[in-house]
C-alpha cells in the first residue's frame, strides 16, 4: 500500500536517463563529425544531410540534459528551442537539396552505402536504449522523435545509395535529402505543438495557484 500511494520519480530525472542522454549526446557528435566528412568525399546530398542531423540532435541532447529536473516551463521552452532548430535543418537541407538538383552533382554510391549502415547502426542504437522514454513531456518526447527520424533517415539513405547505384543517376540521394526536409520540418511543428500546449497548461495551473492564495 505504501508503493501505491507514494510518488515515483519521474524518468526524465533518473540517472539512468540522463546516462541514456549523455551516451546519445557521443553518438551523436561523433557520427556528424563522419558522415559530414563522407558526404563532402561522395559529393552526397542525402549523407551531409543526415549529418546535419546528427549535430542537430547532439545540440538537442544537450539541452535536454541541461533542463533535466527543472520546471515544466522551462521543459517547454528549451523544447520551442528544439523545435526550431528542427525545423531551422529542415530548410537548410531542402537548400542543399535544391542546390545539389541544379548543380548536377553525382554522388558516390559505395561510400554512401558503407557510411548510412554505419550511422543507422549507431541509431539503432541509441532507439534502443530510449525506448522506454519514448512517451512523457515534450521535452522527452522530442528526444524520442529526433532518434525515430535518424532511424528512417538512415534506412532511406541506403535506399538512396541503391537507388542511385542501379539508375546511374543522383536523383535518389536527392529525392532521400527532400524526405529528411519535410521529417525535420514535421517533426519540429509536433514538437512545438505540444510544448506550447504544456505552455498554457503550466501558466494555467501558477494563475489557479495565485488566486487561490490571494482568495485566502
Amino acid at each position: 500500500m505504501a508503493c501505491c500511494c507514494g510518488s515515483s520519480p519521474s524518468p526524465e530525472s533518473t540517472p539512468r536517463y540522463r546516462r541514456v542522454l549523455w551516451v546519445a549526446l557521443l553518438v551523436n557528435a561523433g557520427m556528424f563529425g563522419v558522415e559530414m566528412l563522407a558526404g563532402m568525399k561522395a559529393d552526397s546530398t542525402s549523407l551531409m544531410a543526415d549529418s546535419l542531423d546528427f549535430l542537430g540532435d547532439a545540440a538537442n541532447y544537450a539541452i535536454s540534459l541541461g533542463v533535466l529536473g527543472m520546471g515544466l516551463i522551462w521543459r517547454a521552452r528549451a523544447s520551442l528551442v528544439k523545435a526550431a532548430t528542427l525545423a531551422g535543418f529542415g530548410v537548410v537541407v531542402l537548400g542543399v537539396t535544391l542546390h545539389n538538383l541544379f548543380a548536377g552533382s553525382y554522388p558516390d554510391a559505395p561510400t554512401m552505402g558503407a557510411v548510412g549502415l554505419l550511422a543507422l547502426l549507431a541509431n539503432l542504437a541509441v532507439l534502443l536504449l530510449l525506448m522506454r522514454y519514448r512517451e512523457g513531456d515534450s521535452n522527452m518526447r522530442s528526444v524520442w522523435i529526433c532518434t525515430r527520424n535518424d532511424v528512417i533517415g538512415n534506412g532511406a539513405v541506403l535506399l538512396a545509395a541503391l537507388g542511385v547505384f542501379g539508375s546511374g543517376t543522383a536523383l535518389p540521394d536527392l529525392i532521400v535529402g527532400g524526405v529528411f526536409a519535410f521529417l525535420s520540418l514535421s517533426g519540429g511543428w509536433k514538437i512545438a505543438r505540444q510544448a506550447r500546449g504544456e505552455l498554457r497548461q503550466a501558466r494555467d495551473t501558477e494563475r489557479l495557484g495565485t488566486t487561490a492564495a490571494e482568495s485566502r
